[in-house]
């Protein structure tokens, strides 16, 4: 048997309970690691909630998390690339949050000595998300983003991407963290009544894309004015504001294509560089996982929540 933390109704972060499961034995194409760090996401408390059930449902009980990192324990059939020992982050199907984790051996990445096991946790959700984002906006260099909720885990990793490939970004964010988008190479704008004006004055030329990574509402008409077309603006969190108004919605569920594996290179690549920032808003012990939801729902995070294991 091994540890992890698990719902087995819908509701608020209370229903968040330690559980013991039976250690889960890797399949074909399968590897079982050893959690260290498992990162925690919007969408975890929206599962969690019962808010995403219609599109997004889960078996209950359900152990929740989609993104870990750990060292390899055992390797089911046909995997070739990891062998037990190997320090290794990825996206998961769910389960993270758990001792051990069942992850396909193809969305893995291998881990730098130089990243620590929290910062590697803190990545492959942000990271695939704000890769496939930039690649469904259809973003290209010389043109100018427009990004709702820029200083969050996605934000900051889009931001860095798209400053690699010459796209300017104008992010939204409380004053707070207008030095920290600065910082990742974005123009700070504050949200909130008389947006669009101070957004028209930050791109006198105007806004070729769009991406709500915030929620909040008014931002998607207000992107389509800004914009000048619902094609050109994409949110990730509100798919009802998405049907209503015409615009794109990426949840990275339905998708054909996989980004998660070059969103991984494209941010070991920055790491690498030593260009890396990747801000931990708050790290909490698995059993404090109901805290980190509190958090999580809380939002205006800077950066990532993780969950540390062992």
């Amino acid at each position: 048997m091994t540890k992890a933390i698990s719902f087995s109704e819908y509701g608020g972060a209370d229903v968040l309970r330690p559980v013991d499961v039976e250690l889960p034995a890797p399949g074909p194409g399968q590897v079982r690691i050893a959690v260290r760090a498992a990162g925690v996401n919007p969408l975890d408390h929206k599962l969690r909630s019962g808010a995403m059930t219609e599109v997004f449902p889960v078996e209950l009980p359900h152990v929740t998390g989609y993104e870990a990192a750990g060292v390899v324990e055992a390797v089911g059939g046909a995997v070739t690339r990891w062998r037990p020992g190997d320090e290794v982050f990825g996206l998961t199907h769910g389960g993270a949050y758990a001792e051990h984790a069942l992850v396909e051996a193809d969305r893995l990445a291998r881990k730098p000595a130089s990243l620590s096991w929290e910062e590697a946790a803190a990545i492959p959700v942000a990271a695939e998300t704000a890769w496939r984002a930039l690649a469904v906006l259809g973003a290209e260099s010389g043109q100018t983003l427009l990004v709702h909720g820029a200083a969050g885990g996605v934000g900051t990793f889009l931001l860095q991407f798209a400053r690699s490939r010459g796209i300017r970004v104008i992010g939204t964010a409380s004053e707070a963290n207008h030095a920290y988008l600065r910082e990742l190479g974005a123009i700070p704008v504050t949200y909130g009544d008389g947006l669009a004006g101070r957004v028209r004055a930050a791109a006198p030329d105007g806004v070729d894309r769009a991406l709500d990574a915030a929620g909040q509402g008014g931002v998607l008409p207000l992107s389509i004015e800004l914009t000048g077309a619902a094609e050109k603006v994409v949110t990730i969190v509100d798919w009802a504001g998405a049907a209503d108004h015409g615009v794109r919605f990426t949840g990275g569920t339905t998708e054909a294509v996989e980004y998660h594996g070059p969103a991984l290179a494209g941010a070991l690549a920055l790491h690498e560089a030593g260009t890396l920032l990747l801000p931990l808003h708050r790290v909490f012990p698995l059993v404090e996982a109901v805290e980190a939801h509190r958090l999580s729902e809380h939002g205006h995070l800077r950066g990532k929540i993780v969950l540390t294991v062992g």
